[in-house]
């Protein structure tokens, strides 16, 4: 049965010991999940509030049309030249992915994805039946694409696509321009998919340059873009989404994956219209907020003993190598078994992020969504919590 290899969340998977610390009284600070604590737009919250329809339809499938036209303008400012029919909207990032997974690959077929990764896409791939392959990145490198050469060592007969996340999550890597050329050639020399999960594209650090795998010439027939509102809007529950693509086949079965589920959430596109009316200012300040947010915690782990944290040049993760002996452990036992003036952190393995066995078994990724009084609390807390947890190594 299908359902027994589906894997469980392992982001969410702490969640009943985070209930039962809250039930005793503790303070949680929540660095496990990317659910930032940054105020919705009010352009999006005005659209709902002044929505009154006598109906609430189906939307076309792919999406509402007037949605996708300014959609495409969105992409268009950031020179990504599309139009609306190359937009597919979904229901959050999560079914864009999915969708594209089986509109462009069978059963059996393998994807390379460098990991650490979004946990999630090892379900996305449970459920379209296709094989995931792991290529590593480590964190002495800051997890920078690995080398093409390993590529090539993995590709084989069934190896249908490669996928992407940048700005990453959970790394908060940022590649570089040469670093998507390079993969744009192994793309092309082996006629594969690039699937590329850019949700995170404005938050981009240090005036780093982003750079779209829709910006490389010539793979306009190869590149699949996917891409989310929920955190661009600090928006994660009105799940929106898309699939951008130029491919006219590919874009063809997608729709009837999209048809199949008839359509998008009609009240989130209304109010992911009026999203792309929010003010340049509103993603300056949230820009200046998270770089401020990353620069403490990546500057308070790095002063911890043993721990190492490579500085992230976009999203708003990190991960963390810490002085232990197993990060599933350790972060069960911040919240079951520690507490420092009543309050603990909650963090989520890194285990959870890679599909080879036993890697990332000492690390951590950590989300910095909250703001710099709580982010200043959590990271005392952890502090604290590695000067006694009983598996501590150095």
């Amino acid at each position: 049965m299908k359902g027994n290899n589906m894997p469980a969340s392992p982001i969410r998977k702490l969640v009943p010991f985070a209930d039962k610390a809250k039930q005793e009284g503790k303070t949680i600070y929540h660095l496990n999940i990317g659910q930032p604590d940054i105020e919705t737009p009010e352009t999006m919250l005005n659209a709902i509030k002044n929505f009154s329809p006598k109906v609430v339809e189906y939307s076309h499938s792919a999406g509402i049309e007037s949605y996708r036209k300014k959609l495409a303008g969105y992409y268009n400012s950031f020179g990504i030249s599309i139009t609306f029919n190359d937009i597919l909207i979904t229901t959050g990032g999560s079914e864009a992915i999915e969708i594209a997974m089986m509109a462009c690959l069978n059963p059996g077929d393998e994807v390379i994805i460098p990991e650490p990764f979004y946990a999630n896409y090892n379900g996305f791939s449970c459920q379209a039946d296709v094989v995931v392959k792991p290529i590593r990145s480590t964190i002495e490198s800051g997890f920078a694409l690995p080398p093409i050469s390993e590529f090539e060592k993995m590709i084989g007969p069934k190896t249908k696509a490669i996928l992407i996340c940048n700005p990453s999550n959970p790394t908060g890597y940022l590649y570089s321009r040469k670093e998507l050329e390079s993969l744009k050639e192994i793309v092309l020399k082996h006629d594969l998919f690039l699937f590329s999960d850019e949700v995170y594209k404005e938050f981009c650090y240090d005036n780093k340059e982003y750079v779209s795998v829709m910006h490389l010439s010539g793979l306009e027939n190869n590149v699949i873009l996917l891409d989310s509102i929920s955190k661009r809007y600090s928006a994660c529950g009105a799940r929106i989404g898309a699939l951008i693509c130029k491919n006219k086949e590919v874009m063809g079965a997608a729709l009837k994956f999209a048809q199949a589920r008839l359509s998008p959430p009609t009240f989130g596109q209304v109010a992911a219209e009026a999203a792309i009316d929010t003010p340049a200012s509103y993603f300056e300040a949230v820009k200046k907020e998270y770089t401020a947010r990353r620069n403490f915690v990546v500057s308070s782990l790095n002063k911890m003993e043993g721990v190492f944290c490579p500085m992230p040049s976009g999203a708003f993760y990190c991960i963390a190598k810490l002085p232990i002996d197993n990060a599933d452990v350790f972060c069960q036992w911040l919240l079951e078994s520690f507490s420092y003036q009543n309050s603990t952190v909650m963090l989520a393995p890194a285990t959870g992020f890679y599909s080879t066995p036993g890697a990332g078994i000492n690390e951590v990724r950590i989300a910095y969504v909250l703001n710099l009084e709580a982010l200043q609390n959590a990271m005392k807390c952890l502090e604290e919590a590695l000067k006694i947890y009983p598996g501590r190594k150095l």
